[in-house]
């Protein structure tokens, strides 16, 4: 197999497609300060270094503790840096994730990531759907319509969703162009399989959050006790981790990958995925790891 293209399209922009996901900059349970700004700071300057044009964020991710980072490491901004943010949802004093999809408080959301970003436009607004029980019940066309209203008036410039399926995503491309789906997806979490065809076949950008799992059910450590990937990784002088985030990257040639870090270290380690080159074989032994760990979440 040939070497990965390092480069791809977020709807009509050129990007890398590794990107830097921020949101575990911020303290325990992305709630408050983190222990040790200065390290955060370094951690977004050398994103940069390494040739970072993309970081995911938002507001609420704190709350502001992210974005305010994000400026004083990087404002003024490179000129080719895109900032991605998240409305959708808020926090509250005890740190507990609430919905805010009236589309007063969606206008709320892009004005706070813009304020505390201290830009006058967004690349792109990921709009954060909720599901069950905390569904406000507010039509997606009135959720659509608020965030088109906004790219109208130029406070962003593209328009995704995060949360989503299918059948969420065929319905909000009746009212906007959606240049990108956010949702959990990695190696050993395909249930959105199906989803990323369809991706596919709309050249849609698909951005994987947790690309190596879920932390919640010990995403790195089961990649690092799945043989297959071992072996792989053993074969390339690489690491459980980059075998992971190259499958994402041979998956489809629009997957913008954000993984999230607070250490340099391991930047510098998921930036490097991007030089691997996995060949036939190897694909085949990691598209049936899934097939083995179905369930296991």
């Amino acid at each position: 197999m040939s070497k990965l293209n390092p480069t791809t399209f977020l709807g009509d922009k050129p990007i890398n497609r590794i990107g830097f996901g921020a949101m575990q900059l911020a303290g325990p349970g992305v709630f408050g300060p983190p222990r040790d700004p200065n390290a955060a700071r370094a951690v977004l300057r050398r994103a940069i270094e390494l040739g970072v044009d993309h970081i995911d964020t938002s507001q609420y991710y704190g709350p502001d503790v992210v974005n305010d980072l994000i400026r004083q490491a990087l404002h003024p901004y490179p000129e080719n840096l895109k900032l991605v943010t998240k409305v959708g949802a808020r926090r509250d004093e005890k740190g507990r994730v609430l919905s805010a999809q009236r589309p007063e408080e969606l206008r709320e959301g892009v004005e706070a990531n813009l304020r505390s970003l201290r830009v006058e436009r967004l690349d792109l607004v990921n709009l954060r759907l909720v599901e069950g029980r905390h569904d406000t019940g507010v039509p997606l066309e009135e959720q659509l319509s608020a965030l088109e209203e906004m790219r109208a008036e130029g406070k962003l410039d593209l328009i995704g969703l995060s949360n989503v399926d299918q059948s969420k995503v065929q319905l909000a491309l009746e009212f906007v162009d959606v240049a990108g789906i956010q949702n959990g997806y990695s190696i050993i979490d395909r249930q959105d399989d199906g989803l990323v065809d369809f991706a596919r076949e709309r050249e849609i950008a698909f951005v994987p959050f947790f690309p190596l799992g879920s932390a919640f059910r010990g995403g790195p450590v089961r990649l690092a006790a799945e043989a297959t990937i071992v072996q792989i990784a053993d074969k390339h002088g690489a690491t459980p981790t980059q075998i992971a985030l190259a499958w994402l990257l041979a998956r489809y040639d629009r997957m913008l990958l954000i993984p999230g870090t607070s250490s340099i270290a391991h930047l510098e380690e998921n930036m490097a995925a991007i030089e691997l080159e996995l060949d036939g074989a190897d694909l085949a032994a990691l598209d049936r790891v899934q097939q083995r760990d179905s369930g296991a979440a």
